[in-house]
């Protein structure tokens, strides 16, 4: 004879509904159009799993609404990660975590013109045959930064990985132990070394090293002097480093080719912008560095790519390596990143390049727009406090520099602490993300684009009118 608590639980397993009945719920299709019918199938047999478990427990069976209900609420958690537009009030410029440096309308327009049809990527349009892509781009860095030659990859940790396979596989290259620096996502410069074949030697000390550190480590394997700028830290009192013209007399001295990895790499003069001096391409250049190389989406303000100038003699070793192609930019990558040179050659990069008007923008004017975004919101008798802050640059450049800001914070009587605050303004249709300054939750100008005022504005009418 049957447990008659086991028969009530089977009565309850039976009325959950099927997946297929679920799937066809009124209230999931416009889930089902964004996300397609097997990502949301996915979801719902996740809930359907979890409603049995907990029915087995003792748990009443649930309603249909319910169901749906935890159906919508997996598809939010597991779509999180999808590819989204968030508006940066955080008042970092380069956001590593919110995609470093956003593109402009027209050079998004160029990459979806080049992107949407064919393009003559590895054509040459007057001889009609077959070319190699990026000659375009090359031209107009070297026409900027007065190289020799150029080339791009994928990012700089991979050009550094490149220089280093081509140059010094199974050969040693010299570095200062205070430039053993580790970029974004824990990947090390050691690691790339190891990675690339060559060996390690470190000199000097964390905070001092000498030339003749480095003269004094050099022997018949050596292969490459590596100079690694600090571009995501800073180091200050008793410190000492070589000068990249100090090392290049060094190389010549004993044959050796001499590398400068800038980071961040920038083409402006940061002191016209009341921050502190970043060294440029064209300074190390024309130092005599045989290579230089940097990033494309931080300072420069390009897509995500990895931009190797210097000597031609170098640049043909490392065109013909076989990472060079596994490392090669998409040719979306390489339309963006044609624009954006052409707007530094034409004079045009803190009009155009978003980075470069973030961090040229008056504070006038974004104390303009902050009392024009409070005036809206005293229409709706929200209170807003307005402060001078700072930003910063972030993305691994420019480190402990920062800009004047000007910031708003919501004056609430209600309950509500700073995180609270910062997790219901990431859940807007778009979501916004602030930052945490002195316990308030303050939203930064400086990294809001002016037409998202708006959306700023509709946000803080959501949350505090509930």
């Amino acid at each position: 004879m049957s447990n008659p608590g086991e028969e009530v639980i089977k009565e309850r397993l039976r009325q959950i509904p099927s997946v297929e009945k679920i799937l066809e719920s009124p209230e999931l299709q416009s889930e089902i159009g964004e996300f397609s019918h097997p990502l949301v199938a996915a979801a719902v047999k996740h809930a359907v799993e979890m409603i049995r478990d907990e029915v087995k427990r003792g748990k009443a069976a649930i309603s249909n609404s319910d169901i749906v209900k935890m159906v919508k609420n997996i598809i939010v958690e597991q779509t999180s990660a999808a590819l989204k537009p968030v508006i940066n009030a955080a008042g970092v410029i380069l956001h590593t975590n919110l995609g470093r440096a956003p593109m402009d309308e027209e050079t998004l327009s160029f990459i979806q013109n080049v992107s949407t049809t064919y393009s003559n990527l590895e054509f040459d349009l007057k001889e009609g045959k077959r070319s190699k892509r990026g000659i375009f781009v090359e031209k107009l860095l070297c026409l900027l930064t007065s190289a020799e030659a150029a080339m791009t990859v994928n990012n700089n940790a991979g050009a550094v990985l490149l220089i280093l396979s081509a140059l010094a596989s199974g050969k040693e290259v010299i570095v200062s132990r205070g430039e053993l620096v580790q970029i974004g996502g824990g990947f090390r410069i050691p690691e790339i070394l190891a990675l690339s074949g060559a060996k390690l030697k470190e000199v000097g000390t964390t905070n001092q090293t000498a030339v003749s550190d480095y003269e004094g480590a050099i022997t018949p394997e050596t292969a490459v002097l590596l100079k690694v700028h600090q571009s995501n830290f800073k180091m200050i009192g008793f410190v000492k480093r070589p000068l990249i013209n100090e090392l290049v007399k060094l190389g010549k001295k004993h044959n050796l080719c001499v590398v400068e990895d800038l980071g961040s790499g920038v083409l402006l003069r940061t002191e016209d912008f009341e921050l502190a001096h970043e060294p440029t391409a064209l300074e190390a250049l024309s130092s005599g560095a045989d290579l230089v190389c940097f990033s494309g989406d931080k300072l420069l303000g390009a897509p995500q790519a990895g931009i190797i100038l210097g000597k031609k003699e170098y640049l043909d070793v490392l065109k013909k390596h076989p990472l060079h192609r596994a490392l090669r930019l998409d040719k979306m990558f390489l339309a963006g990143l044609e624009k954006i040179l052409l707007y530094y050659l034409k004079g045009q990069a803190t009009d155009k390049i978003p980075v470069w008007q973030m961090i040229s923008a008056p504070v006038k004017t974004l104390q303009a727009r902050a009392e024009k975004i409070k005036v809206e919101f005293e229409k709706s008798g929200i209170k807003v406090a307005i402060h001078e802050s700072q930003s910063t640059v972030g993305g691994g450049s420019l480190p402990g520099e920062t800009l004047p800001t000007v910031v708003i914070s919501v004056n609430t009587s209600a309950d509500i602490s700073a995180d609270r605050l910062a997790t219901l303004f990431r859940e807007q249709p778009v979501p916004i993300i602030g930052r945490i300054e002195n316990d308030k939750f303050v939203l930064d100008l400086r990294t809001v684009f002016p037409h998202q005022d708006e959306m700023i504005v509709s946000a803080i009418k959501n949350i505090f009118s509930k």
